[in-house]
């Protein structure tokens, strides 16, 4: 499942968690459930989980169905933040989590997107440092005995620039680093390998030797 940032719909075909979600409906795992959610709507999210773990459908989760939870959660932005919220929610009714992706990830003033709970098996975050709006620099984990952080890496589009479509004028010249985190493909290619690499057959904690920077 993922979340878009701000207040993107999560059918806007121009954003990072909206063009992630229909490469993994093309070519994900058969039977996966993908979606993408505004980052607002993260207890429509839960309650999805819920029902699709519900195999015999009575209204209530065994904790055979909750270990065979094979779930995996990125965001952009506040959908960063959401992303680290919903595997909270989890965590309080027992439901273990593959991996979480924080892209550029803001928290609103209430809420807390550095500390990865400890039902996550691994997570990861990318941010670039520049503007108004920048990502959070590093997440730990609430338990490092039970959630590998793969790495905090960092992006730089001062250096590196890239070159992003159907930018509005506000994220061309007021908010250009982050709006690039989203639609930087080698970063959302990164993205996507990883969310793969968790779905696999058998697949444990990520390795994190893909991660290392170019």
């Amino acid at each position: 499942m993922g979340f878009v940032g701000g207040f993107v719909r999560h059918d806007n075909p121009y954003h990072g968690p909206v063009i992630l979600s229909k490469r993994l409906q093309d070519d994900t795992l058969k039977g996966a459930f993908v979606r993408v959610y505004e980052n607002r709507h993260r207890r429509t999210a839960f309650e999805t989980i819920l029902h699709l773990l519900d195999r015999n459908h009575d209204g209530k989760l065994s904790d055979e169905e909750k270990a065979q939870a094979r779930i995996v959660l990125f965001g952009h932005s506040w959908g960063g933040s959401a992303v680290v919220l919903l595997a909270r929610d989890l965590q309080r009714v027992g439901i273990p989590v593959l991996l979480t992706v924080q892209v550029d990830s803001v928290a609103k003033p209430w809420q807390k997107d550095s500390i990865v709970p400890e039902n996550v098996a691994a997570a990861v975050n990318f941010y670039q440092p520049h503007g108004i709006i920048k990502g959070r620099p590093q997440i730990v984990a609430a338990d490092p005995s039970k959630t590998q952080i793969l790495g905090n890496f960092r992006y730089d589009y001062k250096k590196e620039p890239v070159q992003c479509s159907n930018l509005s004028w506000y994220d061309r010249f007021i908010t250009p680093g982050h709006a690039r985190s989203e639609c930087d493909p080698h970063l959302w290619t990164r993205v996507e390998d990883l969310v793969k690499q968790s779905l696999a057959p058998a697949a444990g904690v990520v390795a994190a030797a893909p991660l290392s920077m170019q």
